[in-house]
């Protein structure tokens, strides 16, 4: 088993608030991880590109977890599309970190997303060390599913990924189609991919009473509230919710004195060329007085959202695998996402909630209608949900980890001896 790993999530910090800018289910995934796996007396220090010249160059975040603020080019003002440019000093400091130490400090690299991954192949040869890979987005999955108004990855992104794909020893995949996506897209060696889901804080994320969190998040006892939860961007596509929920209240007017449409997160990527887009959306569509837009906010306030919600709703055009989905169903709520990507693992299909093969707003609101009049199946797919979300707790997702990374370290000894 590995000391120590080093870390790396060059675009974006596990400190940062999930929701907003290009901060997501990734940094969930790294932290919790990294909280799983200092549990187990494994040193975990995670570099990352600092934002803010008010960031000390070392945060102890939580015991056995350090958190280095690397300074790689301006603060503020770049797009994860200019960040290429700026790996170089970036892996400058990452390898100046280890020159300072004891020779063999670190026994594992673990990168995160393909610009985490270039660094990753520079410190394996570096330091002699294994490097496990999770993509967590690949961009020739997400050019083949492209919403409207969104703009392709670049090449050089793809270009960059097949390097991280040949250089490391070992690729977690979230699911399973996600590891033959590797394979078939990525000319991945199949004995170098390993699924592993990731998980859910089942303690933050648990039933609770619901009538209880509507009162506190100001919220009518009796209504029927549907809930995005996310970043605002054409790729988690919610602007299909706030158009199904238009198409709901014209097929039924007699909805629209209950209906509540909360919409729990901050613009992102492509979405903050127009952050008020959504906003305009609903006045377009005269369900402007249905909508409630609310800014990100941290775990246990979204339990309170999830709780609160009838319904979740995940309409996005790709997931690599939905951790919103996962997160709303332990809290007792149905989710309605669509079928795609890992969300068809993160969803109980026709068990804990409905997967939609479409982004039509008609076929949405058919969906949503056929759920919201039958409070019987919602409570039976709530019930299902939290039995569906106890199977993906972040304790096993660490422990399948631990079991890669010991398959890297044994193939690398290997091939030394």
């Amino acid at each position: 088993m590995p000391k120590r790993v080093a870390m790396l999530s060059v675009h974006t910090s596990p400190l940062d608030q999930p929701g907003t800018g290009d901060a997501g289910g990734l940094n969930v995934y790294v932290l919790e991880l990294a909280r799983e796996l200092a549990q187990r007396d494994i040193e975990i220090e995670i570099f990352t590109r600092a934002t803010s010249s008010d960031l000390p160059p070392v945060v102890e975040s939580e015991p056995g977890i350090r958190v280095r603020n690397v300074v790689a080019g301006p603060f503020e003002g770049l797009s994860k599309n200019d960040l290429p440019a700026q790996l170089c000093p970036f892996a400058r400091d990452v390898l100046r970190a280890e020159a300072m130490r004891d020779h063999g400090w670190y026994d594992l690299v673990h990168s995160h997303y393909w610009l985490s991954g270039q660094v990753g192949a520079l410190a394996k040869d570096r330091w002699g060390v294994p490097l496990v890979h999770t993509m967590h987005t690949m961009a020739k999955v997400k050019n083949s599913l492209l919403a409207d108004g969104d703009e392709p990855e670049p090449q050089a992104r793809i270009i960059g990924e097949e390097q991280v794909v040949e250089a490391s020893d070992r690729l977690i995949a979230n699911t399973d189609q996600e590891a033959r996506q590797l394979i078939d897209l990525y000319a991945a060696d199949p004995r170098r991919v390993a699924v592993v889901n990731p998980g859910v804080d089942l303690d933050v994320f648990s039933p609770g009473d619901r009538l209880l969190e509507r009162k506190r998040l100001g919220l009518p006892p009796d209504a029927i509230v549907l809930a995005f939860v996310g970043r605002i961007q054409p790729l988690k596509a919610p602007d299909v919710l706030i158009r199904a929920a238009a198409e709901l209240v014209a097929r039924d007017p007699s909805l629209r004195s209950r209906l509540v449409v909360a919409v729990v997160g901050g613009p992102s990527g492509s979405g903050t060329a127009e952050p008020d887009a959504l906003v305009r959306l609903a006045k377009t569509l005269r369900v402007d007085d249905l909508v409630r837009f609310e800014p990100p906010v941290r775990q246990h306030e979204l339990a309170s959202w999830y709780r609160a919600a009838d319904l979740v709703a995940v309409p996005s055009y790709n997931e690599s695998f939905g951790l919103v989905a996962l997160e709303a169903q332990a809290c007792g709520t149905p989710v309605v996402a669509a079928a795609t990507g890992g969300l068809l693992t993160a969803v109980a299909d026709g068990v804990s909630g409905v997967l939609v093969d479409s982004h039509a707003p008609e076929e949405w609101a058919r969906v949503l209608r056929s759920l919201v009049c039958d409070p019987l199946r919602l409570r039976a797919y709530g019930a299902a949900g939290v039995r569906h979300a106890q199977r993906f707790g972040w304790s096993a997702t660490a422990e399948r980890t631990l079991d890669v990374y010991q398959e890297a370290i044994e193939s690398l000894a290997a091939l030394s001896a």
